[in-house]
């Protein structure tokens, strides 16, 4: 018997939901007033109003060096605040976001780790009038001559590169390193290309649209032909981040020999870039400021579990923020009076922060939610996953979220939406919530067990 299996379209992908796919901003109004639902959130108006504002100073970049604490039990959103800040200032503000325990490395020091995710998190906008040759290419002819070594063999002693714009055309005569360039950016005639005059740099836009067919998916992007004369001035944006600067110097610029090629082969993977040479960077980024070359974009550094970070790395951050060139960083804690590390176990401070940066931070505060709150987020976050919920599981679940945690309620919609299918159900019942709570633990629970069983582990 011949055996036919349906194929499945490939045009509808499954979209994966992690923890926080649902947040999509602050859900504010345009006067800064937090709505009750919105934006993937549900509650916290009050904090999401102060996340509101600090968006507004980083925008006006008035809060260059300051830090804010989000500070909060479990579970209450201090994470998903901190995505809706990156989210409300947009792709072009840079925004680190890392645990306390990533400082803590083998190969690099401490202080040298929160340094390097303090650079990722400032931008630098370079803004550069370049002369450049733009237009479609009309003509590529390699021209040879006979090899100066002597043999058989034959060399390209130039390039000639016909480009049409819509004023005109224009032949160049261009070396042969140019010409290996061109043949990198794989450009054919009939692609509209620019060559910077400077550097030979050849970057390839696109297709040519006078060469768009009728087909409704092609490969290729059509641009249109390039206006103005060949030769002209052009202002080319480039967004990169200091971190970038820095790599890019500490990186040696070997030859093409042997020994250069190795050099770099057994060079370790992650080396520890200097002070002396970040002071450097500083020093030619101030300068390109001051010409107006630049412009320096402060961006977010996001540090959660903050009570991870010891004393000696604290006092960096101290340091760190009082820079010229700083970012705006975001701790989370959800820790009340606590031991720092690094320092004597009497000596208890709020948040796991020393006093003197926590009178350098805007403390935001967000709190637990009711059991309405927690029903409608259920709710959002069952709608996400595409599950049915009745309203008597919803009621469950908000129950324990309210007398276990908010994330154990909605690790139980998963399970809980397989039993169902098993089920043949297309509505998640009570009674797959309570079949759940009996194959999977609360934290509560676990912890009872493990006090009745001594010698358990």
């Amino acid at each position: 018997m011949v055996q036919i299996t349906e194929v499945k379209d490939t045009q509808s992908r499954e979209a994966r939901t992690a923890a926080h796919t649902h947040i999509k901003g602050l859900g504010l109004d345009e006067k800064g007033v937090a709505k009750k639902i919105e934006g993937g959130f549900v509650g916290q108006n009050d904090a999401r109003e102060a996340c509101g504002i600090i968006v507004d100073l980083i925008k006006s970049k008035k809060m260059s060096g300051r830090a804010i604490l989000l500070a909060g039990p479990p579970g209450t959103g201090k994470t998903a605040l901190a995505l809706a800040i990156s989210q409300e200032l947009g792709p072009k503000v840079p925004f680190c976001p890392i645990v306390g325990s990533e400082l803590y490395s083998a190969e690099v020091k401490k202080t040298a780790a929160l340094m390097e995710n303090f650079r990722r998190a400032i931008g630098l906008r370079i803004k550069e009038t370049k002369e450049v040759y733009e237009g479609e290419v009309i003509e590529l002819t390699p021209e040879e001559s006979e090899n100066p070594l002597g043999g058989y063999g034959k060399t390209i002693s130039h390039v000639i590169v016909g480009l049409k714009t819509a004023k005109g055309t224009k032949n160049l005569r261009l070396d042969p390193s140019i010409y290996e360039s061109i043949q990198k950016e794989r450009v054919t005639i009939g692609d509209v290309i620019y060559i910077e005059a400077n550097t030979g740099s050849v970057k390839r836009v696109g297709r040519s649209d006078a060469y768009a067919t009728e087909f409704d998916l092609e490969a290729e992007e059509y641009v249109p032909l390039p206006k103005g004369e060949v030769h002209k001035k052009k202002e080319i944006v480039q967004d990169v981040t200091l971190h970038d600067l820095d790599v890019a110097n500490a990186r040696p610029q070997g030859g093409q020999d042997v020994l250069s090629m190795m050099g770099q082969l057994l060079k370790p993977k992650k080396t520890e870039i200097t002070d002396k040479l970040r002071s450097e960077v500083n020093k030619v980024v101030s300068k390109y400021i001051d010409q107006g070359v630049a412009e320096l974009i402060p961006g977010v550094l996001f540090i959660d579990e903050v009570n991870m970070l010891d004393i000696e790395i604290f006092t960096y951050l101290n340091k760190a923020l009082e820079s010229l060139m700083a970012p705006i960083v975001v701790l989370a804690s959800n820790r009340g009076l606590t031991t720092i590390r690094g320092t004597d176990d009497d000596i208890k401070a709020p948040h796991g922060c020393p006093p003197d940066l926590i009178d350098r931070l805007l403390i935001v505060r967000t709190l637990a939610y009711n059991q309405e709150e927690i029903k409608i987020i259920i709710g959002k976050r069952a709608g996400l996953e595409g599950l049915n919920v009745s309203n008597e599981a919803l009621d469950k679940l908000s129950l324990h979220g309210i007398n276990n945690s908010l994330r154990y309620a909605l690790q139980l919609l998963s399970p809980a939406g397989i039993l169902a299918k098993t089920a043949n159900r297309q509505e998640i019942t009570v009674d797959d919530i309570e079949e759940c709570e009996i194959l999977f633990l609360d934290s509560k629970r676990s912890i009872k067990v493990l006090e009745e069983s001594s010698g358990y582990i």
